[in-house]
């Protein structure tokens, strides 16, 4: 007999997979509100906060590199659905009452704030890799990635990606939508991206969704001025 076997006894290793999904988010949010209590540093904490989630992003990027697969389908698809989610943005929240218990957008004009022309290109580009980027990287593996199969079941990573529940589809929206201060578009947008990715079943397509809306939001911005949606 070869000493004491303990097959079938063994304790399964507890999957920390979600730390990819959650961390970059967990450090995002932590970074902005820091930024809201420190306006005069705002630029120097916004690249800073880019460079930490995007070193986050790719550290973690083993857990949930498999979830985004490149389709020049889902480029086109989710191009259009984001131009769709934009337009809806910018002509639904302007009628939307406001919560101040939401918070408010930070209404800053690099144009009037930053003197310095290298400074003002330099946050500018990491404004706007932010917005199209990352941002969309980072939301869209935690809320449609990450929250709609975790809450759906917790072993979310037998799930495939789109694999969600009804329940879950409605606490991620309401959730997405407390979480901006345009809560009903914010809502909207939830629920447009989780159909997307249902129908789909391409977080990809989200991704590019989410990063045109953006986009085409801090084009808006610097075109007419309306520094709220920065």
């Amino acid at each position: 007999m070869e000493g004491n076997e303990t097959k079938g006894t063994e304790t399964p290793v507890e999957s920390r997979a979600w730390i990819g999904y959650v961390v970059p988010m967990a450090a995002f949010m932590i970074l902005t509100a820091v930024e809201g209590s420190m306006p005069k540093q705002y630029v120097w904490l916004y690249i800073a906060k880019a460079i930490l989630v995007t070193v986050l992003l790719i550290v973690g990027r083993t857990t949930w590199k498999r979830d985004v697969q490149w389709s020049l389908s889902m480029l086109l698809i989710g191009a259009v659905v984001g131009l769709v989610c934009f337009a809806g943005w910018v002509t639904i929240d302007p009628l939307t009452p406001h919560f101040k218990i939401l918070g408010n957008r930070t209404e800053y004009n690099p144009f009037k704030e930053i003197a310095d022309p290298s400074v003002r290109m330099l946050f500018l580009a990491v404004r706007f890799y932010g917005l199209a980027l990352m941002v969309p990287v980072m939301e869209e593996l935690f809320w449609r990635s990450f929250l709609l199969r975790w809450i759906t079941d917790q072993d979310f990573e037998k799930l495939p990606v789109g694999t969600f529940s009804w329940g879950a589809f409605a606490i991620v929206a309401a959730g997405f939508g407390l979480a901006h201060p345009e809560w009903l578009v914010a809502i909207l947008f939830a629920c447009a991206m989780a159909l997307l990715l249902r129908q789909t079943k391409s977080l990809f397509a989200c991704i590019v969704a989410h990063g045109v809306t953006n986009l085409a939001l801090g084009i808006f911005v610097m075109v007419t001025g309306n520094w709220k949606y920065w």
